[in-house]
């Protein structure tokens, strides 16, 4: 009976210690699952904290966009716009002239005048002769023979003195026009020598050129409209100014003799489509241009504005705003700060 109890017992406690077993293997499974979830649940929790914190920045970033008043705002701060004007643009050189000083035109258009009077003198003798010729008023062989020869001497010397002109106007349209001659050595119409740097301009000359006073393009590439030059033609080389240079004619300005000006001439190519934003509407910010559109009612959106293409007191802007989109060119600056800081109350 013993023995036999003894042989039962031990696989009852066998079976014991296997339950025992496997209840503590399955509280350390428990375990391991609760420590193996700890850490995704805490990378979690980190990973969902950022987007919390990147919720506000993209609040902040669609607010910056614009700025938005009410009726009673817009009226106290003033605001006003007007619509974007639809241009054109050409790309322009700049390089430098100088006013010719009528002194220096008078002598040589005057030499061309007494030589024009003494060929016209000589031509009408020597035709005279020939008329005459085998009637009883025939002059003698010898005074043919002069005034051919007289004809002869003063249409070489007609033609020294449109050399001698030439070297100082060029060869231009205005070389056998004997009004603008007297105009331009009178002073009454000046004549601009331009030169440009090499290579800057190809082909031939210009149609038109733009001048204005040294010191009258204020920063930021806002340049000023000044004068129209025309008509434009090729100038002798400038042996103090290396580069290639070009005579015109400025009518009606307050330009001195001697002056030295700023030109532009036009680049080569087909212009650029833009629109005119007024140096009135711009504000700074970041080191960079801006200007507000009302795209709605009370709503004001920031756009950026290039100033490399400046064409008198606007700038044209070839991107981001289209003709007719309203501009505030009244109180910008006002939006500005109310946009930084939106608890700017309108004043």
């Amino acid at each position: 009976m013993t023995s036999l109890t003894t042989k039962i017992g031990r696989p009852t406690a066998l079976a014991a210690a296997a339950r025992v077993a496997a209840v503590s293997l399955g509280w350390l499974v428990l375990a391991g699952c609760h420590h193996a979830s700890s850490p995704d649940e805490a990378k979690g929790t980190d990973a969902a904290q950022p987007a919390a914190k990147g919720e506000p920045e993209k609040e902040a970033a669609t607010s910056a966009e614009g700025v938005t008043l009410t009726a009673e705002q817009v009226a106290k701060l003033g605001v006003a716009t007007q619509p974007a004007k639809a241009a054109d643009y050409t790309a322009e050189t700049i390089g430098y002239g100088v006013i010719v000083p009528h002194d220096a035109i008078a002598p040589a258009v005057a030499e061309l005048t007494t030589a024009q009077a003494a060929q016209q003198q000589s031509r009408a003798a020597a035709a005279r002769a020939q008329r005459l010729a085998g009637t009883p008023g025939a002059m003698s062989s010898d005074a043919v023979e002069t005034a051919a020869r007289q004809v002869a001497t003063d249409s070489a010397a007609l033609a020294l003195a449109e050399r001698r002109l030439s070297s100082v106007i060029g060869e231009g349209p205005l070389a056998s026009t004997g009004l603008a001659l007297q105009d331009l050595a009178s002073g009454k119409v000046k004549l601009l020598r331009a030169t440009f740097p090499l290579g800057t301009l190809q082909g031939g000359a210009p149609a038109s050129l733009r001048a204005a006073h040294l010191g009258t393009t204020p920063p930021g590439g806002v340049q000023t409209p000044g004068w129209k030059l025309h008509p434009v033609w090729n100038a002798p080389a400038d042996a103090s100014l290396p580069g290639r240079s070009f005579f015109a004619l400025l009518r009606d300005s307050d330009a001195g003799e001697g002056e030295r000006l700023l030109v532009w001439a036009p680049e080569a190519g087909p212009a650029q489509r833009g629109v005119l934003v007024p140096a009135a509407a711009l504000v700074i910010s970041e080191g960079k241009y801006w200007c507000y559109v009302e795209t709605k009612p009370g709503m004001y959106v920031r756009r950026e504005v290039a100033t490399d293409r400046g064409v008198g007191d606007a700038f044209v802007v070839t991107q981001g705003i289209a003709p007719g989109d309203k501009l505030v060119t009244t109180a910008a600056g006002l939006l500005l700060a109310r946009e930084l800081n939106p608890s700017t109350e309108a004043d």
